[in-house]
């Protein structure tokens, strides 16, 4: 997110949002105002009341959760240098073979929890879908990014110390941050159109 084209290409899609927020505020009290059925107005007294009460519980949604753990493994990853080739050096060969062996871990300890019978991430009749699994893909795969990740970095020497390690986990939010102004754009304006029609 770091390039200007990238920014103001994201600051003209957040303008956009802002925009069209506030054209649905007026809409909503203009065909209220007409008594047209079935449309509740956003500056009616149940409107702000809705608006405001809501506010944190509609931010603070699963795509929100989503979006930060995908932040934080995408900024890890760029921040290892696994991505980065070629990796010639013997420190680099030796981190790519134990992030292999992490990663092979990682996939076997996912089988062990959802692929034997009676296993915990199963549902209670057996299935994968639905099931504890299923809602928990997202973090599963994030969480084996930022595994391989910090294993390769730490291994290859590119982080050396715990703050370079709360650096690149924290890399991918800083540089991420407009997508969250976005998001709550999004989120709110697509619930506020639920809400008035």
């Amino acid at each position: 997110m770091n390039s200007p084209e990238k920014s103001s290409r994201l600051g003209v899609l957040i303008l956009l949002l802002l925009i069209a927020e506030v054209v649905l505020i007026f809409i909503s009290w203009i065909f209220s105002a007409m008594r047209v059925e079935g449309v509740r107005s956003l500056l009616s007294g149940e409107g702000i009341r809705w608006f405001l009460g809501n506010f944190t519980s509609i931010v603070a949604s699963p795509w929100l959760a989503c979006l930060v753990l995908m932040l934080i493994a995408l900024g890890c990853l760029q921040k290892s240098g696994l991505m980065r080739k070629p990796h010639n050096s013997y420190r680099d060969r030796m981190a790519l073979r134990i992030t292999i062996v992490f990663l092979v871990l990682y996939v076997g300890v996912v089988l062990l929890l959802t692929a034997i019978p009676h296993a915990v991430l199963l549902s209670s009749t057996g299935n994968l879908f639905p099931s504890p699994f299923s809602r928990s893909i997202m973090p599963m795969f994030c969480f084996g990014i930022i595994l391989i990740s910090v294993s390769f970095g730490l291994v290859s020497g590119r982080f050396q110390t715990l703050s370079d390690v709360l650096d690149a986990l924290s890399y991918g939010c800083r540089m991420g941050a407009p997508l969250f102004i976005f998001y709550i754009l999004v989120i709110q304006l697509y619930e506020s159109l639920k809400f008035v029609f």
